[in-house]
């Protein structure tokens, strides 16, 4: 259906895409553990797989995308503990955070949206094939734990054998493991954990381990196997390597065509991390700045690579995204179906294709957007527009997009433009120059015309950088 080519880091290569089915693409991507707020590196992973969600959806595909949310783990029921609340109300609030900061950064709705505690009886069930075929094995702890040299095809995701992941261990033989590598399936209860926290199990009451969850959550809503499942590159290992060992052993066969994982997101050259004291949830950066000059911010690298965060960064993308808007607001877009096969949109499709290169794709726009302002044509206007929308951007009013920002409200700028008509009114031409400094000193552009004052935001107050 389409000349896409993913990065498989399965593969390691660079290769066609073919779906298991013809036209349907069946996603997974592992969502957030809600114990907390949503930090800027949930901001990066996220973004990415919305772009390719909504790329596969342009290309012409039926798209069954599951984005699940951990509602059970170790550092919930700690948070919860802590606060004095239950897990219910702590992961129902963490995650209507999370949809507010998703949806201010405009990532749109999975197909799917499940919860692992949903899920449990699935989980359960894969352990017991794994305990049948002896992947699996009751520890005296009262934990279940995967056997992982049982499983011949360990590493494959990783590129290391189980020799060469255990040089790198450190961690000592202990609750009932036999080998540093086996991992937790299903842990026992503990006697100080609330009962919220515990299901019915033939091992004993207990909880399940992460890995096991999303093997059966994207088992169930997506099959056995399917086309692609995606995640941060500091999942790769041990995260989705367990699930392959655990879906793989379990079921006897490949579980998924194309794995896929998005840079670290950095601050100062270094990963972003509560430790370093570089950690800045989604929310308190939308307190300075617009979800679309996050979101476009973001896309101007390439979802692989990784790639540094700065106020600097930020306002440059917000400028270079007010040029985009600049041109809209220029003029009018007419309503146009993007056509694949012509001009801009050829080279945009092109630029997506190659493992979704976005920042290939956003060229495309300025290119446009300088036609459009030399030729002042609306269908070009229509499909800088429509390009946009492929990638989540361009989809507001313009002038609502270069009029907003903090600093002066709206009123106050129009009381200021009065101002300065009546001073020219007046032949006062000292104090209307002055009125229009002092508002190019709060980061308003004004713009003269026969038909009166416009104004924009430039988003550049005296004294600071664009």
């Amino acid at each position: 259906m389409s000349s896409l080519r993913i990065f498989n880091t399965l593969t390691r290569q660079l290769q066609p895409f073919q779906p298991i089915e013809p036209g349907r693409v069946r996603m997974y991507v592992c969502g957030i553990t809600v114990y907390d707020l949503c930090h800027m590196g949930h901001a990066r992973m996220n973004i990415a797989f919305d772009v390719v969600y909504r790329w596969l959806k342009a290309s012409g595909y039926d798209v069954n995308f599951v984005r699940n949310i951990t509602d059970i783990e170790d550092k919930i029921i700690r948070r919860a503990l802590e606060r004095g609340i239950t897990i219910r109300q702590l992961t129902d609030e963490m995650i209507a955070a999370m949809h507010r900061d998703f949806a201010a950064l405009g990532i749109a709705t999975p197909t799917h949206e499940p919860r692992a505690t949903d899920y449990v009886p699935q989980m359960l069930d894969i352990i017991g094939k794994l305990q049948t075929k002896g992947l699996a094995y009751h520890a005296d702890s009262g934990d279940v734990n995967y056997a992982v040299r049982k499983f011949e095809g360990y590493g494959k995701l990783s590129g290391k054998s189980p020799d060469q992941l255990r040089a790198g261990e450190r961690v000592a033989v202990d609750d009932g493991k036999r080998d540093p590598l086996d991992f937790v399936l299903w842990k026992s209860a503990k006697v100080d954990e609330p009962a919220e926290a515990k299901w019915s199990s033939p091992w004993g009451e207990g909880r399940p381990g992460w890995h096991i969850e999303c093997s059966a959550m994207s088992c169930a809503l997506l099959g056995e196997r399917f086309d692609i499942h995606g995640g941060g590159m500091d999942l790769q290992f041990p995260h989705h390597e367990n699930e392959i060992a655990q879906s793989e052993g379990a079921f006897g066969h490949p579980f998924v065509n194309v794995w896929m994982h998005n840079g670290f997101l950095n601050v100062d050259g270094e990963k972003m991390s509560k430790s370093l004291n570089n950690f800045f949830t989604i929310a308190d950066v939308l307190e300075k700045f617009d979800g679309e000059s996050i979101r476009f911010f973001m896309l101007r690298t390439q979802y692989r690579s990784p790639f540094n965060f700065s106020d600097v960064s930020l306002d440059d993308a917000r400028t270079a995204l007010r040029r985009l808007y600049t041109a809209l607001d220029t003029v009018a877009p007419a309503d146009v179906a993007i056509d694949w096969t012509q001009g801009h949109a050829a080279a945009f499709k092109a630029a997506m294709d190659d493992d979704f290169n976005t920042p290939g794709a956003l060229a495309v726009l300025f290119e446009l957007a300088n036609q459009v302002n030399r030729d002042r044509s609306a269908t070009d206007a229509g499909l800088l527009k429509a390009l946009g929308g492929v990638l989540g951007v361009l989809q507001q009013a313009p002038k609502a997009f270069l009029q907003s920002g903090a600093g002066l409200d709206e009123a106050a700028i129009e009381a200021q433009i009065a101002a300065r008509a009546a001073a020219k009114a007046a032949r006062d031409f000292a104090e209307a120059d002055r009125i229009r400094q002092a508002l190019t000193a709060q980061g308003i552009e004004l713009k003269d015309s026969a038909a009166g004052t416009s104004w924009v935001r430039t988003g550049v107050k005296a004294g600071e950088q664009a």
